[in-house]
């Protein structure tokens, strides 16, 4: 798969067939028009191109957005490297590209840029200054530019839109196993192993706390999580802590990761956490003798867990 930080810079001369999105998530549902634009672009011996944005449109359009996406973009790029695109081209989303007419946006990007030659689009698909285009609009403009459009049902979008949703609430539910279900993955969290205040350390559980890469990246309900990691290519697990760590008067969140059998120094190293299941939601106990009791509680239902999954 090929990337490209904008549609004027792809350079690919075949004709291709595209799709158009921000796919956050990369789910179940995304897998399935992915699935389709692949198919679709090695019967008609086509490139495979899927155009999608970034920053979010809502983040540039709504300033008061506090929107949180299910993948960081490096994310995005990895899992969609998987589905057997041609290529990727992240468009760089500002004020100015939104004011785009629809005819400007047909013309130099689907047309003159990316050379389309097929179109596979959501029935409900706006597009252009204020999104007043519609499906039947690009059809229109097909005719006139020489490129067919292949309409995604409501049905099947349905089964995107909803996906997302659900994956989105399911997060905010602590319910990783559904979220874990829609994604068709487990869900991950990135970022850089960093200072805490070593209260685990304390009680025996030392942990490491977890810097996301991005402020925008979703994180799942306050409580305890069975998640697993892959250090130094060997795979480990461990019970993640979301939350303020009400029992010692925090108030910043943190996410922090006691991991089972391995005890190595972490410290400003990049780390990606995936999550298995949930245990509790956060807690506040009457002192640490009680949270070290309760965390011991977790550690033997995630070793059960592990332990009957295999």
């Amino acid at each position: 798969m090929k990337e490209y930080s904008s549609a004027s810079k792809y350079d690919n001369e075949r004709p291709c067939v595209i799709t158009i999105g921000t796919f956050d998530g990369v789910h179940i549902g995304h897998k399935a028009i992915l699935k389709r634009l692949v198919h679709s672009a090695e019967k008609d011996n086509l490139d495979s191109v899927l155009l999608t944005f970034f920053p979010h449109p809502r983040m540039v359009l709504q300033k008061d957005s506090n929107i949180k996406l299910i993948n960081t973009l490096s994310e995005k790029k990895e899992l969609l490297e998987k589905t057997g695109l041609d290529h990727l081209i992240v468009h760089t989303f500002t004020r100015q590209f939104s004011r785009l007419t629809a005819v400007e946006y047909v013309r130099d990007i689907l047309v003159n840029s990316l050379k389309a030659k097929k179109v596979i689009i959501g029935y409900d698909h706006r597009f252009g200054r204020n999104r007043t285009a519609d499906i039947n609009d690009l059809k229109e403009y097909g005719k006139t530019y020489g490129f067919e459009v292949e309409e995604i049902s409501a049905q099947e979008l349905d089964e995107v839109a909803v996906s997302s949703t659900k994956v989105r609430k399911a997060l905010e539910a602590g319910d990783i196993s559904t979220a874990n279900e829609y994604l068709g993955y487990q869900f991950m969290i990135s970022g850089t192993v960093v200072q805490g205040k070593a209260i685990g350390r304390t009680i025996e559980y030392p942990t490491a706390n977890l810097h996301p890469t991005e402020d925008y990246k979703l994180i799942p309900k306050n409580g305890v999580y069975v998640v697993e990691a892959t250090i130094n290519d060997k795979q480990v697990f461990g019970i993640t802590s979301i939350g303020t760590n009400p029992t010692v008067g925090g108030r910043k969140k943190t996410i922090e990761t006691h991991f089972l059998d391995y005890n190595q120094d972490l410290y400003n190293q990049t780390l990606q956490i995936e999550f298995i299941t949930h245990i509790r939601d956060e807690e506040t106990f009457d002192g640490m003798e009680t949270l070290k009791k309760a965390i011991k509680q977790d550690e033997l239902f995630a070793r059960n867990f592990l332990k009957n999954r295999e």
